[in-house]
């Protein structure tokens, strides 16, 4: 199934690297951190792939909870990253609420290891890239 999600539009400042993002009716930042030359004004783009991962994960254990009537509100999904030159690592830890019995959370993982981002992470990507003329004039 093919599904297609809203377009994301990134625009460069006059900041040293942020970036103005829009999503639909929604407004981000992106920035590098200090260490990295930014002025950390926004979350890195790497750290916005953690958190499509994290917040994936968490709709997902949700949705899924919720049909089944399981005690699900309160999940709580950490995604910390390492990147090497050969390797990127996603440790995502997941905190369930109490009430579960160990056969619901290990469905819940099971689920968790299915979210859509998850999925799309460890599979096959393709990244189509062109050029088009017209940048806006920024005055």
């Amino acid at each position: 199934m093919v599904k297609n999600v809203r377009t994301v539009t990134v625009t460069s400042t006059a900041a040293k690297m942020a970036c103005a993002v829009e999503v639909g009716p929604h407004r981000l930042i992106a920035d590098e951190p200090l260490d990295e030359g930014g002025e950390d004004t926004g979350p890195s783009p790497f750290e916005y792939l953690s958190t499509a991962l994290g917040t994936c994960t968490a709709i997902t254990i949700k949705v899924y909870g919720a049909r089944k009537g399981w005690p699900v509100d309160g999940v709580r999904v950490t995604v910390a990253q390492t990147r090497g030159l050969e390797e990127t690592v996603f440790k995502r830890t997941i905190a369930l609420p109490a009430g579960l019995d160990a056969e619901q959370r290990q469905r819940l993982l099971d689920i968790a290891n299915r979210c859509p981002v998850h999925k799309a992470l460890s599979g096959k990507m393709v990244i189509d890239t062109s050029l088009t003329d017209g940048v806006p004039d920024a005055s």
